[in-house]
């Protein structure tokens, strides 16, 4: 049929990277996410690669939510002919406005220390884009409401509800004729200490569902205690506690739970510093999305004081050269760029410090490596000794954990036709195909890269 709706996996399958999805209507082309590929070599060598689908041919994308691995992919696809609109929620642009800008400077100064450390096979190391691109991406962004309804073409209706994830995110919904296909992006938690749940979703034709956490259940005690007790053993020791953070999401997260801590003495009164010029950026905007979250809107400006914001270069370095105790929240979450690199050189061969992941680690990332204990790390080119004390947080995901998701899929008053699980390892979406047909007997399938599927 020329004008059957399609589906093309071209990222986030079997990985939980690169988010991408192209939907055909006959000649229409359009893209759901448009993520960078992080961790293992071989995906991010996809990032270098030309799309499958030109992207010249694409009329527009439908932008779930910031993260880079949804959206970090934006700015190449613009540079290589993409002249549609990005279609997305408020706070969405808003983060993308921080997001994808930092992106291309982290990717400058990356291609900058490969080039003054010679640790590149490139010669010269290029970014995959620069600062600029990133600021110009965003003129092609256009803001939607949620719950309001887009014709994007004849007969083909987009329309974002709250995913309950981070400021912005949502679970977008395309409708072409009386076929409806869902994406979750990526999903939130009902009882999250910070953002609000989900929107409750109740019929759908098509799902495409994210299974990060697809073969976990989040840890049920309360982050505070775990997070005071990291704190106060590593002070202890006279130690720096080391957070890397993802500048959306989790770094507001902690600033909460950090001023609980502080409010309630629970922690000594060591200096905390947020050393993420973007992610000081982010925090500001907690004000102005109060309703997508917990926080009590007259606490805004107290918990995004909690912290020493460091904007500059030197400022970042003066942490450093301290040997006081310390909290240091940077960038990035996964520890493969940004600040963050600076103060693992410093804190890493350190035993009294403490370095604590708080978010998910893509396998193959400099986080996941130290998390699985390999006694050295290449940063800058310079191999530096793992000493410090490694902690890991796991129950701050703003990703719903297996139970979680199904709790959420409950809702649905019928089966759909075909779920598609995604965005995930392939241990973890598999666990998660086998719990959704063994609990509520749906047909899924974990698909392939570049699988294409007819939906109508």
């Amino acid at each position: 049929m020329k004008d059957s709706l399609q589906i093309t996996f071209l990222g986030a399958v079997r990985t939980v990277t690169g988010s991408k999805y192209l939907i055909n209507v006959g000649p229409k082309k359009i893209l759901v996410d448009c993520g960078l590929y992080q961790g293992y070599k071989e995906l991010r060598l996809r990032n270098w690669n030309m799309p499958p689908v030109h992207p010249s041919e694409i009329e527009a994308i439908i932008l779930t939510h910031a993260h880079i691995d949804h959206s970090g992919f934006i700015p190449v696809f613009i540079k290589k002919g993409f002249k549609g609109k990005v279609y997305c929620s408020h706070g969405t642009k808003e983060l993308c406005a921080i997001l994808l800008p930092d992106s291309g400077h982290l990717q400058e100064e990356d291609a900058k220390n490969a080039n003054q450390y010679g640790y590149s096979k490139h010669k010269p190391a290029l970014p995959l884009y620069t600062r600029e691109d990133g600021i110009n991406a965003l003129e092609q962004f256009v803001a939607l409401d949620f719950n309001q309804p887009l014709i994007l073409f004849n007969e083909m209706e987009v329309k974002l509800f709250s995913a309950g994830h981070i400021i912005g995110a949502s679970l977008a919904q395309l409708t072409y004729k009386k076929t409806t296909l869902l994406f979750t992006g990526d999903l939130g938690r009902p009882h999250h200490p910070v953002m609000r749940a989900p929107t409750q979703i109740t019929e759908t034709d098509y799902l495409v569902v994210e299974s990060t956490y697809g073969d976990r259940l989040h840890d049920k005690s309360d982050p505070l205690d775990k997070l005071a007790d990291v704190i106060n053993d590593t002070v202890a020791n006279k130690g720096s506690v080391v957070i890397p953070a993802f500048a959306v999401g989790r770094t507001q997260d902690l600033l909460y739970q950090l001023y609980q801590l502080k409010e309630s003495k629970r922690i000594p009164n060591v200096p905390i510093y947020l050393d993420s010029p973007m992610a000081q950026n982010v925090s500001d905007l907690l004000k102005h999305y109060s309703s997508e979250h917990r926080i009590p809107e007259e606490l805004c400006d107290k918990v995004c004081q909690i912290a020493t914001y460091t904007r500059t270069q030197e400022e970042s370095q003066a942490i450093d050269a301290s040997n006081e105790s310390a909290i240091i929240i940077s960038a990035s979450g996964m520890t493969e760029g940004g600040r963050v690199l600076h103060h693992l050189k410093k804190y890493l061969p350190g035993a009294s410090n403490t370095v604590l992941f708080t978010g998910f680690q893509a396998p193959g990332t400099r986080g996941d490596r130290i998390i699985n204990g390999e006694s050295h790390v290449k940063i800058h080119g310079e191999m530096i000794p793992v000493k410090a004390r490694i902690a890991v947080l796991e129950n701050m995901s703003a990703h719903a954990d297996y139970q979680e998701i199904i709790e959420w899929l409950k809702n649905f008053k019928k089966a759909p036709i075909k779920t598609f699980i995604t965005h995930g390892e392939l241990t973890s979406s598999t666990a998660l195909k086998n719990e959704i047909t063994e609990q509520l007997h749906w047909p899924c399938v974990v698909p392939d890269y570049l699988q294409t599927e007819t939906l109508a």
